[in-house]
Parts: C-alpha cells; structure tokens; sequence
C-alpha cells in the first residue's frame, strides 16, 4: 500500500473538493483507484499502485490552484485536471492560472479555462489573423470579444466590429418580421450578449450609438476598409468562398481579425462550399496568420456538451465514406 499526505492546504479549498455528498473525492478515487480522507488542512491519499498516488496527489495540487480562480470546483473543471493530469501534461495548466483577459461589468475575471483557450488567447496577442476553429462551448467568439474589449479599453484600436452571415440553412432574412435591424438580430445575438456580458447595457448602448462598436451582417462589409479596429467574424462555416475572400481582404492599418466558426455546423446549401474550409486550406502558412484549432477538452458548457461532440464525431466518421459517393454521384449527374 503506498500513501502520499498533502499538509497545510487551504480549508476554503477543501471545503470545495470535499463538497457536497462528495462528489468530487468520489470521482477523484474513482479515476485514480486511490483513497482519499480528510483530517484538519491536510489530504491523505493512498493505493496499491505508486503511479496512481502519485497522479491523484497532483490533480488535487492542481485543483487547489484552479480553485482560486472560482467559487466552486465544477465538474468541468475537475473532468479537465483529471485528464491533463493522465496525459502527465499538469505542467501545461500553470499557463491558466494567473493571465486575466478583462474583467465582465459585474467585476468578474474573464480568463482562459484550459490549456486550449490560453494558446487561443496567445495566437491572438501575436498573430494579426487568427481563425478559431472547434466545436460549440469551446469560448471562440467568447474570448475574441473580451479580447476586443480589452484592446478598446487598452486604446489599441479605436472600434470594434463584429459580424457574421445571415445564414439558416440558406437566406431566409425577408420571411422574418419587421424591419432590417429586427430581420438580423437573432442572427447576431450572440454577439450582443458577449458584449453586454463585457460592457454592461449603459456602456454598450453609447458605445454602439457613437459607432465605436458595430454589429452588422457580413454583407456590410463590401467594398469597406477597416483600419484601426478588432474585427470578428463568427460562425465563419457559414461563409461562402467569395464572402470569406472578401472579408479578409477589408483588413486595415493597425487592424486585427478573428474568424470563429465550427466547421462541423455548416448550414450552407450541399452544393456550395464552405469558405472557413477553404481558406483553413489556403491561408495555413501565411506569416501573421494562425488557425487554431480546439478540441471537444476545451469544452466549458454543461459536462454533457464534450459527450455529445464526441458522439457525433464518432457517428460523423462512419458516414463520410457514404456522405462522399452521394456528392460523387450528384456531381457525376
């Protein structure tokens, strides 16, 4: 039997890992196939194998780290540690704990949650271009606009922009009532409500009044050349070829873009390709361009969501050998 005692921890932090019913000690001897128990500031773990002591004593190192940061230790969180901690890549989580992207208008600290969104967050500070391309719940659009956001407050730019097509499995903005501004909202709510997140509603209503910020349908941006703005083009899967081509080429002096999208999530007609793919294509070894990629890992919504993009991947890979000989014969007739 080995055993491993971790002496002086904060009592806040392991009122959190001892939580409620449990919870969470049961998942950590559960994955580990270890013991943990409590006695005073100090955790006492032990188990027949070395190797799995070890791992279990650094997830609760970790965790005590990642608390800091939250007023709960949510099963995200602790699916995460435990994780990285089996790959033996807990080295790598030190980069989440301490860089604070901005602070929502609630005072809350907006900051990367795994390893993924800090590479994310970093391929933005050095890179001019940077596509953010994974699945839903990763933070893409999220952390693009609390990057804007900081960038305005910072001065660095003088405007944000934020756009994204008017696309539902196809144009249908002409059957929704009211006038243009009702007819695309709901396709660009997801931006009001990261920015009002940031900003709060008194500061974004005068922000948007004196056009320091604009969200607008990608069809606006013909023919414009946007200097000295954070630019972000979200759900870019959606774009055709011509669209993506022109929104890259409206970028101006002292401008950076970000283009997010979810390239498992095209609603574009079977015919037309997609202009995020494409350019994921063209543009890879372009200095000054970055294409990030996430992973279902970098997922922070409900624990469900990760299972759920990983079914679907799964079921996705067995029916492109199918999904290709249909395109094969539409295109052959």
């Amino acid at each position: 039997m080995f055993e491993r005692n971790l002496d002086e921890l904060n009592m806040e932090f392991l009122l959190k890992l001892f939580g409620t019913l449990d919870v969470n000690t049961d998942k950590l001897e559960s994955e580990f196939g270890v013991k943990l128990s409590n006695r005073g500031d100090a955790v006492k773990i032990t188990g027949e194998n070395e190797n799995d002591v070890r791992m279990a004593a650094s997830a609760v190192e970790q965790l005590e780290r990642l608390s800091k940061l939250s007023d709960s230790i949510d099963e995200n969180s602790l699916n995460y540690v435990i994780a990285m901690v089996k790959e033996n890549r807990q080295d790598e989580l030190s980069a989440i704990y301490n860089d604070c992207i901005c602070l929502t208008n609630k005072g809350k600290p907006v900051k990367a949650k795994t390893v993924g969104q800090q590479k994310y967050v970093e391929a933005i500070k050095k890179n001019t271009v940077v596509f953010g391309v994974g699945p839903a719940g990763t933070g893409k659009t999220f952390l693009a606009v609390a990057m804007a956001v900081q960038a305005l407050k910072s001065k660095q730019i003088s405007k944000i922009i934020l756009t994204r097509p008017a696309v539902e499995a196809g144009e249908k903005l002409g059957f929704l009532p009211g006038d243009l501004q009702s007819k695309i909202d709901p396709y660009l709510r997801p931006l009001y409500d990261a920015l009002l997140e940031m900003l709060g509603g008194e500061s974004f209503n005068r922000f948007c009044e004196k056009n320091i910020i604009e969200i607008a349908p990608l069809a606006y941006m013909r023919g414009r050349t946007l200097d000295d703005a954070f630019i972000i083009l979200d759900e870019a899967q959606n774009t055709t070829p011509e669209q993506m081509k022109m929104f890259l080429t409206r970028l101006g002096n002292n401008s950076k873009a970000i283009v997010t999208g979810d390239t498992s999530q095209i609603d574009l007609p079977f015919i037309k390709k997609s202009g995020l793919v494409e350019a994921i294509g063209i543009l890879n070894d372009i200095e000054g361009i970055q294409i990030f990629k996430f992973s279902h890992k970098d997922v922070v919504r409900h624990p469900l969501v990760q299972k759920i993009i990983l079914a679907y991947e799964k079921n996705a890979s067995k029916s492109k050998p199918a999904e290709e000989q249909r395109e094969r014969r539409f295109y052959r007739r």
